[in-house]
């Protein structure tokens, strides 16, 4: 470890939380030239768009190693700005945390960001938060704990919504950020010195729980460097969601192609049948869609609802449609909930007194079609809609009450 010079101390600090970008491992330089850095990274980024043509596979980069010069990038933010390591030239440290919005690990750090990020802007600490990760390479199954996923828009909306104070830098296009710094989970921290000289690599500090914390690791590092003196430990273990880079993108697909061979069947019920239904006596969260093949609106939105059984229904969720259809037509009602691949509890009201089924879904209904209701176990109803759905809305609610984070 090396001592830092004493024109450090009482220095100001810069904490960044980046994306990750990819990287050609090369040893410690004797020196740091900015001008070295960006021409490396133009090399970087060329040998990659070659790769990137021919059929070869990127495999992930390894990471990057104390003593290692920042990799230079040039990334876009939620605030529709495009930032650089020069764009945080006055910061005397700089810390890059590899975060997303969908992993329940780097949602459970999300305000201890927020609060890294107002305890040190004082002290010239930039806090930068980039995404790594490829929203193509996410199964629907791995959104389980979240409402929105790591597009470049769900960011916008993440960040607007917790009002993030520091950049917000998007790396899902290309990955060649995150490549080049190697992050092996979200949330991933890389502190740097006034010279762009990697000093720390690993976790923000000890558990997921915030009155578990033992050890601050992150804030002893930037600490330390603020002082001039060496980092007590330069680098930890991460936990988190793995780095969903782009070849994990047949997976992706493969989960989809797996999912339409599922079975889809629709049952008959009546009127007792349906008020159970919204009772809810069971344990699971419990969304019910009433819909009609007659409706252009409810048909359009069934793939919404798919969507959304299949992120939920492994943490105690189920999705259950009700056709207002007439019951003889079963068959052209369950030909629509194949091609919608709707692979749910269906069932088709077989009565013909449409204001019953209605009243037996939910007795606050005005009537049309569609209406979507979410219901705790117990009956409780926690969301509510006539009309078209909203799918934010209704992701919201789900993950509000099943939890964002891991228990």
């Amino acid at each position: 470890m090396q001592t830092y010079p004493s024109t450090l101390r009482g220095r100001a600090l810069t904490v960044v939380t980046l994306a990750t970008f990819s990287r050609q491992q090369t040893p410690a330089p004797k020196e740091t030239h900015p001008m070295r850095n960006r021409h490396r990274s133009v090399l970087i980024a060329l040998v990659l768009v070659g790769l990137a043509s021919s059929s070869f596979v990127l495999c992930q980069a390894d990471t990057l190693e104390i003593g290692h010069p920042a990799p230079d990038f040039r990334l876009p933010g939620v605030d529709g700005k495009t930032y650089s390591l020069d764009s945080f030239r006055d910061a005397e440290v700089l810390v890059i945390v590899f975060t997303c919005n969908h992993c329940p690990t780097a949602q459970a750090y999300e305000s201890r960001i927020k609060q890294l990020a107002a305890d040190y802007k004082d002290k010239k600490v930039a806090v930068v938060a980039i995404s790594p990760n490829d929203p193509q390479a996410l199964r629907l199954d791995e959104l389980a704990y979240t409402d929105l996923g790591d597009s470049l828009e769900d960011m916008k909306t993440r960040a607007k919504d917790h009002g993030f104070s520091f950049p917000y830098l998007y790396d899902g296009e290309t990955q060649m950020v995150s490549r080049a710094y190697g992050p092996v989970a979200t949330p991933h921290v890389f502190a740097f010195d006034r010279q762009r000289t990697l000093r720390f690599t690993g976790r923000i500090d000890n558990s997921e729980k915030p009155d578990r914390v033992t050890s601050h690791d992150t804030r002893n590092a930037i600490d330390a460097l603020l002082a001039g003196k060496p980092v007590p430990v330069e680098t930890t273990k991460v936990f988190g969601c793995s780095t969903k880079w782009s070849e994990k993108r047949e997976s992706a697909k493969q989960s989809l192609e797996t999912w339409a061979k599922e079975e889809v069947t629709v049952k008959l019920i009546d009127e007792k049948g349906l008020r159970v239904l919204a009772k809810n006596e069971g344990k699971r969260l419990r969304l019910i869609n009433v819909w009609a093949t007659w409706c252009g609106p409810c048909v359009e939105e069934l793939p919404e609802f798919v969507a959304m059984n299949r992120i939920y229904r492994n943490r105690g969720f189920e999705l259950v449609t009700i056709s207002a259809d007439a019951p003889e037509e079963k068959e052209h009602v369950l030909e629509v909930l194949k091609r919608k691949q709707v692979a749910a509890d269906n069932f088709l009201f077989n009565g013909s007194d449409k204001y019953k089924l209605m009243d037996a879904v939910d007795e606050k209904s005005s009537g049309p079609v569609p209406h979507t209701i979410l219901i705790a176990p117990g009956g409780k109803v926690l969301y509510r809609k006539s009309g078209p759905c909203e799918p934010l809305a209704i992701k919201r609610a789900i993950v509000d009450y099943l939890g964002r984070t891991y228990k």
